[in-house]
This record gives structure tokens, C-alpha cells and sequence, in this order.
């Protein structure tokens, strides 16, 4: 690293166009994102939260400033090297699984590996090594209707983990989830981090704030407070 942010995005606007007229979703959002650290950002509903995500990793276009990850502008490559990239250099983690029912843990792992032109045998074994290390070495074969919704979502952050992104997004990634389960996926994605890996949460959940060491708030589209706090290890 040469001292940039890993992620710098740049007045960055997002126009919805309706029948009804414009909606402003993002107005002049700055935020850099320096490698290794796990940012929480928070809001009311319709604050600008998951379109700060979809628009930052490239998912959407955007009406205005730029995002560039790692140096690279990512609203200026083509579709197919801006979907190239992101394979290469983010996961994604959803409230809602994206699990293929039919497909077990290992296979719903491999399978982004696969299409992003990994060899079978490669893929299943970085697929077998994620899982173990999200604590579902025992699962591998286990479809999604067999594990419980923390298992699942494990296999979601597996898949994630699969590709050895830069930066994983990870969208309400509790909100599915009973407390016991939230807290556990919450410190799995925390001992993550702890091993390096730079993450951006988008929440609703108090718990996910509170313990990231840097705390981002929205209203209205815009970034309210940015706020890093020093924290004691537990």
C-alpha cells in the first residue's frame, strides 16, 4: 500500500428516475475506506444505505463524482471489466441468502469460482478450506433446507471469502437472523476483520454500530457523521 484509501469515492450522486419525477438517493457522498478496516453504516430506512453499497462496489451506475477501488476507476471500465473486477476483487453478503436450494454448501461456494473460470478441483478445495474456516467443515454437503438460517448465512460468507476479495459488502448481513445467530455471524465477520480483511456493513442492527470501530451515519442520502472510536480489545 502506498498510503491511499483502499476505496475513495467522491461526491458521488445517484438519481432514481420515476413516472413521478426524480428521487435524490446520494448527494455529494464522499468516503474513503483504508485497507483492513470494518466500517458500519447506519440509517433510517430510505436514508441511502444499500444504494451507498450497490453504487460504491459498481452494482449501479452513478449520476455523478467517482468511486475508485484500489486506484481503479470503477464507473469507468467497461460492463464486462467492471464485472470482471468485481469478481476478482469483492464479495457480497446478503440478507437474503441466495442460497440454490438444490446445490449443497461446497457447491454454492464453488459455483462464483467456477463461472469466474477457477478449475474444478481448485474450486472445491478453496470452497471445502472456506467452509472449515467459517465453521462449516462439517456441513459441506448439507443443502441449504438442511442448515439452520446462521448456517446459512455462513455458507453466504463463505462464498464471499471464496474468492479472496480485497473488500467484502454486506448488506443488513443480521437481519435475518434470531439474536443468538446474528451475534455469532457478527463475530465471525469480526474475527475476520481482525485478520485483515476490510469490510463495509450495511445495518440496521444497534449491536453491528456499536462494536465497529468506525461508525458512518446516513439521512437523507447524505453522510451525517463519520465517526472512529478506539476500542479496548475484548
Amino acid at each position: 500500500m502506498d498510503g491511499s484509501p483502499l476505496l475513495a469515492a467522491e461526491s458521488v450522486e445517484k438519481v432514481y428516475r420515476t413516472g413521478a419525477g426524480e428521487v435524490l438517493a446520494l448527494r455529494g457522498v464522499d468516503l474513503h475506506v483504508d485497507e483492513g478496516e470494518l466500517v458500519a453504516v447506519m440509517g433510517p430506512s430510505g436514508s441511502g444505505k444499500t444504494t451507498l453499497l450497490n453504487c460504491m462496489s459498481g452494482l449501479d451506475d452513478i449520476d455523478g463524482g467517482s468511486v475508485c477501488l484500489d486506484g481503479r476507476n470503477v464507473h469507468e471500465m467497461s460492463d464486462a471489466d467492471r464485472t470482471r473486477d468485481r469478481a476478482q476483487s469483492m464479495g457480497f453478503i446478503f440478507q437474503a441468502f441466495n442460497l440454490i436450494p438444490v446445490f449443497s454448501a461446497a457447491e454454492n461456494v464453488e459455483l462464483p469460482l467456477l463461472l469466474a473460470g477457477t478449475g474444478a478441483a481448485e474450486a472445491r478445495t478453496r470452497a471445502n478450506e472456506t467452509l472449515e474456516r467459517v465453521g462449516l467443515g462439517h456441513r459441506t454437503g448439507h443443502r441449504p433446507p438442511e442448515l439452520s438460517g446462521g448456517e446459512q448465512q455462513r455458507v453466504t460468507i463463505a462464498r464471499a471469502l471464496a474468492g479472496r476479495p480485497r473488500l467484502v459488502w454486506a448488506d443488513e448481513p443480521t437481519g435475518a437472523l434470531d439474536t443468538e445467530s446474528a451475534g455469532q455471524v457478527m463475530d465471525l465477520l469480526r474475527e475476520l476483520n481482525e485478520d485483515g480483511l476490510t469490510m463495509i456493513v450495511v445495518t440496521h442492527d444497534p449491536d453491528i454500530g456499536a462494536s465497529a470501530r468506525r461508525l458512518v451515519r446516513m439521512v437523507d442520502g447524505q453522510i451525517t457523521s463519520d465517526v472512529t472510536v478506539d476500542r479496548v480489545p475484548d
